[in-house]
């Protein structure tokens, strides 16, 4: 068995860490949204937890508050947003970190405005929905919450 020092030493170091938030946001009904990922764009057609990349001078809250106002056309606070985990993945031109939040309140009513397609999705069902390799590991962790 190796220790994990010498297990990571062997990994030359990321290019470069990108920064983005992501929420499951939660409806009265236990579902959850997720967000398909447009033609055009990196992993295009994978289902996502709505969120964004965080900006210079942004908190990964009100990174969220932003993307959710932007993306969804939807607004709630930094108050609302509940901490739940993180995910850190390693893709091949970069490394991901992404803070997770939980939001079960918010105003108005979640529209595509950049043309994404959508889902409410009940936990049980995630695996109906592929998903970018960095999000499969919250899998779990949002069954056991809701």
């Amino acid at each position: 068995m190796t220790n994990c020092a010498e297990a990571d030493s062997d990994l030359p170091a990321p290019e470069k860490i990108v920064y983005v938030v992501a929420v499951a946001l939660v409806d009265r009904d236990g579902r959850v949204l997720l967000a398909q990922r447009p033609p055009g764009k990196k992993m295009a057609g994978l289902w996502e937890f709505p969120g964004g990349k965080i900006e210079a001078g942004e908190t990964p809250e009100h990174a969220l508050v932003r993307e959710l106002h932007e993306e969804l056309g939807i607004d709630t606070k930094t108050s609302c947003l509940a901490p739940l985990t993180f995910a850190s993945h390693r893709y091949d031109d970069f490394h991901l970190f992404m803070p997770v939040f939980v939001c079960r309140v918010w105003q108005g009513h979640v529209t595509a405005k950049e043309g994404q397609s959508f889902a409410w999705v009940y936990p049980k069902d995630f695996d109906k929905y592929p998903m970018p390799p960095a999000d499969v590991p919250l899998i779990p962790i949002l069954r056991e919450l809701l």
